[in-house]
């Protein structure tokens, strides 16, 4: 079988395990919701003061929520040893890679696309037209931030205390994807295009495209360390 064939069948299991369960998708859904409350609730702020902090309170909120489904990426594989079968089959290890980040990545997406526009209604903001953009960049950087926190999932499978240690080492490795990212959107908010934001956009997508291809080529040496 090919790469994208083993990628596909992988990434439909794990699809059809979470639309069963439900367990991923409603806690990230729950959390990044209520992060939006907290903000809201929290900050006092001018129309004009919240448009210039609304890429970090949103980045905030999908960082929060991404290592939350980042910590659960490989429990169904470790229920019942069948990350060990999967280890035992011919499987290719960059299948592996890709279909976890594609179902990260999937989950990470449906929950900005409530998250972003429940944010514009929360505080009222009136730039609705630009939303396309933020869209955009958004998922650039989610990729980004699937694709590394994949590799560091992975990195601490095996671990003790996993779901502390993760975000303490993928947070410091996020942080060009995350100013990349708030530079794009706070240029987009600001302007109402990416034009003065073309060195941050290709910053971001030279990250995404090489670390797309470093985890292929190592999640071998990384899945079985």
């Amino acid at each position: 079988m090919s790469l994208l064939s083993e990628t596909f069948l992988l990434l439909r299991k794990d699809l059809l395990l979470e639309l069963r369960r439900r367990d991923s998708l409603l806690t990230m859904f729950f959390f990044g919701t209520l992060l939006l409350f907290v903000f809201h609730f929290s900050f006092d702020l001018p129309p004009d003061k919240v448009a210039e902090m609304t890429p970090a309170l949103l980045w905030l909120a999908f960082l929060f929520t991404g290592t939350l489904g980042l910590a659960q990426l490989f429990n169904a594989e470790r229920e019942n040893h069948c990350l060990d079968a999967l280890l035992l089959s011919p499987l290719d290890r960059g299948a592996l890679f890709l279909a976890k980040t594609s179902f990260n990545l999937i989950l990470m997406v449906l929950v900005e696309i409530v998250v972003i526009p429940l944010f514009w209604i929360l505080f009222n903001l009136n730039s609705w037209n630009l939303l396309p953009q933020l869209f955009l960049v958004t998922f650039l950087g989610t990729v980004g931030f699937c694709v590394l926190g994949t590799i560091m999932a992975a990195i601490t499978l095996k671990a003790r205390a996993r779901e502390l240690l993760l975000p303490l080492i993928l947070f410091p490795l996020m942080i060009p994807i995350i100013l990349a990212t708030i530079r794009c959107m706070e240029n987009v908010l600001r302007t109402g295009e990416l034009g003065d934001a073309l060195p941050w956009l290709r910053l971001l997508l030279g990250f995404d495209v090489i670390f797309l291809t470093l985890g292929v080529l190592i999640f071998d040496w990384v899945i079985e360390s």
